[in-house]
Formats: C-alpha cells, structure tokens, sequence
C-alpha cells in the first residue's frame, strides 16, 4: 500500500525536504510514503483566489488514482488523537489500495474536492504554514503506524 500525499505548493525550504525525507525513510516498505506536487496557481488581479483554486482543484482531481481511498486536509474534517490514528493506519491497512492524502493551496479545496474525498481530516483548529503541514503529516502518519504497529516511538 502506498500513502500519497497530494500537495498543492513547492519550492520548500530545505528544512521542509529534510524532514519531511527523514521521516518518509521510516516507514516500513509495505505502508511506503510518496509525495506528488502541484505548482500552486499564479494568483494575480481581480477574483483570482477563486480561479486559482478551481485550477488547482482540476489538478489535483487528475493527479488522484483510479482506485484510491481519499482523505482531504480540511478544517471541517475530523480530528483524532494519536491513538484513534493508530486505529485509523490499521483500517488503511485492511482497505486493499492506496491511501490519497490532499493538502489544498493557500485558499484551501473545492467543494469538487471535499466532495470526492472518502472523509474529510483537521488537523488543528490552528491555521498551519503549508511547509510545516508536510512535516507534521508525515510526523503524525508515521506515529499512527507505530502506534498501531505497537513500536516504542508512541510514549502516551
């Protein structure tokens, strides 16, 4: 099984790279991380944020899987504890396809997009930089496998 993470953004600082990497080496070679980036629209002029994000929105929808089970980052999503995310990486596990994780650009996902998704994922009441949401997903995704996988890197 893959886990895909859809993100809109690039051009991260080398920190973002190094430790987003750092992480992605940890996972075992049945559960493998993968990144796919999108360029982020030019925004530019009168009523653009909306135009960019349908663009983006178009992007991501032809960058998903045929047979995929899809997570969108949104802040009407779900929030969970480290432990019911270790749960959550066990059903992921059992579905029989890959897992799509998206982060939307800077003005967030599409209705198009939330609606695709299988469920929608909050991670913070908190806005977080899109830099710092790549490190933290792939930090959070990796403690949920340890968790679920019953590894000593989750100390409740």
């Amino acid at each position: 099984m893959k886990l895909i993470i859809i993100a809109v953004g690039n051009k991260m600082p080398a920190w973002v790279t190094e430790a987003f990497t750092d992480y992605q080496k940890r996972f075992p070679p049945e559960m493998k991380l993968v990144l796919e980036e999108i360029a982020p629209v030019k925004r530019n002029g009168k009523n653009s944020d909306e135009k960019a994000k349908e663009q983006e929105a178009k992007m991501i929808l032809e960058a998903l899987p045929k047979k995929a089970y899809i997570i969108a980052l949104d802040e009407r999503g779900k929030q969970f504890t480290s432990l019911e995310l270790g749960d959550k990486v066990g059903v992921w596990q059992n579905l029989g396809m890959d897992v799509v994780l998206i982060i939307g650009g800077p003005n967030g996902l599409t209705d198009e997009v939330r609606n695709k998704a299988n469920e929608l994922w909050s991670l913070s009441k908190l806005t977080l930089p899109h830099p710092l949401v790549r490190v933290f997903l792939a930090e959070t995704i990796y403690r949920g496998w340890s968790i679920y996988a019953n590894l000593p890197y989750h100390r409740a």
